[in-house]
């Protein structure tokens, strides 16, 4: 797998390890604004969906108003309030380095903000690795191909000259939806069996595993 001109990582379960922080806050957020608290794993299914998709799928009856009121409380707790640590997940500096060495162009495609994403790239000071990223708001949300589609144009890059990592079906969807070859990892949200329905090149359980798919030894 080493023709592959751009890597294109999700971000929340494929490079960072924040689906607890995740699935925390939103529990939180969810009972400051009075909504029937979803459970652990109906929250982990929206993970990767921009907040306005997560919203819709998770509490459908909520009014407008309420959803602001849980995107700001959400946000809150995100950022301020919930300490669940989010590290990198083993191998990622090292994978993004080597792969840069090779030449290789690296971009994220993340539901989260921009303004989240920017925070992040700062915590972890990776932002130095990607050449691009697309956003929730900069984009249709996953598993529409538009970030996907956007990123491809920008760096003039063929989407069979592409390949998405992630953790969700969202993301091997998405991927799928842009002709984007796709590998999933097990270390997120999804499991083995639900990435495997959207006909990923390859599953890893580690990025270390997926190093020693993508960088020439």
């Amino acid at each position: 797998m080493h023709h592959y001109k751009v890597i294109i990582f999700d971000w929340d379960g494929t490079v960072m390890d924040s689906v607890e922080r995740i699935v925390s806050s939103m529990l939180s957020a969810a009972k400051d604004v009075a909504l029937t608290v979803p459970t652990v794993d109906q929250i982990k299914q929206i993970i990767g969906l921009s907040i306005p998709e997560a919203t819709k799928q998770l509490f459908p009856q909520s009014t407008p108003e309420q959803a602001e009121a849980l995107r700001l409380s959400y946000k809150k707790h995100y950022v301020e309030i919930d300490k669940t640590p989010t590290p990198l997940f083993s191998h990622a500096e090292q994978l993004f380095t080597d792969l840069l060495a090779q030449g290789k162009y690296l971009a994220v495609a993340t539901g989260k903000g921009r303004d989240g994403l920017e925070r992040v790239f700062e915590l972890s000071n990776t932002k130095h690795y990607f050449h691009t990223s697309r956003c929730a708001k900069e984009c249709k949300s996953k598993p529409d191909p538009d970030m996907l589609n956007q990123i491809l144009t920008e760096l003039n890059i063929d989407a069979s000259e592409a390949v998405m990592i992630g953790d969700t079906t969202h993301d091997m969807l998405m991927a799928k939806n842009a002709n984007v070859d796709r590998i999933g990892v097990t270390f997120g949200v999804h499991d083995h069996q639900a990435l495997s329905e959207y006909q990923p090149k390859a599953i890893v359980d580690s990025l270390l595993a997926l190093s020693n798919l993508l960088v020439k030894s």
